[in-house]
């Protein structure tokens, strides 16, 4: 480990073996808890050891998180997000050590971990306004001397369960608007990258202490898939917010379902450009590649589909085999670097078997994949990322594959690209590059882009939180982060008050005693 990865671990207050909880005044584990190594994908080497959780501290969270509840709601919205902008503050003095090991825990390129945190000062920005928004209804009643209303309230505990892509950024977009809704929140990161999150909540809990608020309206539990078990099937966390493949997502939507709970679902994408006749190809390029490179293909987000005219397929081809040639693929924390590995060995494997798989079926490949091999790939999650040429009909096509594959697709006319970019199960993310206002408006009206996202002249990875980020389909159909997201951390009650000296039925109904 270098030494500077050591400062960072200091600074943001990682030790060698983390614990399996935090509430914030205690941390603890049993002697039962299991220890696992968290091994950087970048060198191959542990970066610190952490405990999993038991059942039975799972337990001792949500009994600590459900007394926190009781006083958080009673303090004002505006006070609430007046701790949430303090937040955004230790957040700012601490990107560049979080940011840093973001990018040396999860494997992403050093300015996409930066970018990670800057998502997260901007969503406490966001919800900083929010919490001085949080606004109901006014109806008219049909009887006399009544007034009607709706009003909202916090639900109380709300679980996140968040993917390793992105480690701490999706946390905060679920986190930040829960805290200033009044909820209190019960965090389990990925098992794959634990040690952000406890940075993050080691931040957090500063700015509680230092306000005088509870311990347990920030909870971390550090666990596997047992501990998302456990919070799917709870009945005292009335909101689930899940983040992770379709195949999570179905497993937590029935255990949340069968008790009558909430489910905030953010699932996978198969994402697509459509790449017009005309549309300005060095522009479609840029977001192409990064859609396709970005984060080594591992966001939910990332351009697996690239659907091209067939009047600029050769041309655009050819200069994406040329922009290929010049990716730089190494060390993340080199931001000279385009490119860092996979999350680990067993990614490196589904990527390896879905290249066969597309070859299988047919895939012509333009640009060959593979794993690196060498000293500085010694981890051994270093792929290349590849192009193959496919029809969209294909079982790997259709499939989401977290890995840097791209597929290159022809078509003929704007409606039968438009049903290709809606023939597949997933529905998050979509993109059309063209300078007609034409095919623009087709794409984005009630005949177009089927997805949750749809975007002209840029590509599809990149959301902004001021907008609500999620999809349909097998996406999930949930929305976090910006715009009226915030609604779903709460309940919304309607009020009618007769301030009459009668008590008139509504629809005019008579009942006289």
């Amino acid at each position: 480990m270098s030494l500077a990865i050591s400062e960072i671990l200091d600074h943001l207050h990682i030790n060698d073996i983390n614990h399996a909880f935090s509430t914030g005044k205690d941390e603890g584990s049993s002697p039962d808890s299991p220890v696992n190594d968290i091994l950087s994908p970048v060198d191959g080497k542990r970066i610190a050891s952490v405990k999993f959780a038991t059942p039975a501290e799972y337990n001792t969270v949500v009994d600590i998180a459900a007394k926190a509840f009781k006083s958080w709601r009673q303090i004002p919205a505006p006070k609430r997000g007046e701790i949430v902008r303090q937040i955004g503050d230790q957040l700012r003095l601490n990107k560049k050590e979080l940011g840093t090991l973001v990018s040396y825990e999860m494997g992403k390129s050093l300015q996409e971990g930066y970018g990670e945190v800057q998502e997260m000062i901007d969503i406490c920005d966001f919800a900083v306004g929010l919490s001085r928004q949080l606004y109901g209804l006014t109806m008219h009643s049909e009887r006399p001397e009544h007034r009607m209303y709706e009003q909202y309230h916090p639900l109380g505990i709300v679980g996140i369960i968040s993917a390793f892509n992105f480690p701490v950024a999706v946390w905060s977009w679920n986190a930040m608007l829960a805290w200033v809704c009044g909820d209190v929140c019960i965090w389990k990161p990925s098992e794959k990258t634990p040690l952000t999150a406890i940075a993050c909540q080691h931040i957090a809990q500063d700015v509680f202490k230092k306000n005088g608020i509870d311990e347990g309206v920030s909870c971390l539990v550090i666990g596997d898939r047992s501990i998302g078990e456990l919070m799917a099937n709870d009945t005292r966390l009335p909101l689930i917010s899940a983040t992770g493949s379709t195949r999570m997502g179905k497993s937590v939507s029935a255990a949340v379902g069968a008790r009558l709970g909430k489910s905030l679902l953010e699932l996978g994408g198969n994402n697509a450009i459509i790449i017009t006749e005309n549309a300005d190809l060095d522009m479609a390029l840029i977001g192409a590649v990064f859609g396709a490179v970005g984060t080594a293909g591992q966001r939910c987000t990332s351009t697996r589909r690239l659907i091209i005219h067939h009047s600029v397929y050769d041309d655009f081809r050819q200069k994406l085999i040329n922009a290929y040639a010049q990716i730089k693929i190494g060390d993340p924390l080199d931001e000279h670097n385009h490119m860092g590995p996979l999350i680990d060995k067993d990614a490196v494997k589904l990527y390896l078997e879905s290249i066969e798989k597309c070859k299988a079926e047919g895939g012509n490949f333009v640009v060959d994949g593979g794993k690196l091999e060498g000293e500085a790939y010694a981890s051994g999650c270093y792929v290349k990322p590849c192009i193959a040429e496919v029809e969209n009909h294909y079982a790997i096509v259709q499939h989401e594959t977290f890995a840097p594959i791209l597929y290159l697709i022809k078509y003929q006319d704007l409606d039968e690209a438009i049903n290709l970019q809606n023939g597949v199960p997933q529905g998050l993310s979509s993109a059309i590059i063209t300078n007609n206002l034409r095919e623009a408006e087709t794409f984005l009206s009630f005949a177009g882009s089927d997805c949750g996202i749809a975007n002209v002249n840029i590509g599809t990875s990149g959301a902004e939180i001021g907008g609500a980020f999620g999809g349909e389909k097998e996406t999930g159909g949930g929305r976090e982060s910006g715009s009226d997201a915030w609604k779903v951390y709460m309940r919304r009650q309607t009020n009618t008050i007769n301030h009459s000296k009668t008590l008139p039925l509504a629809q005019g109904i008579k009942f006289d005693l």
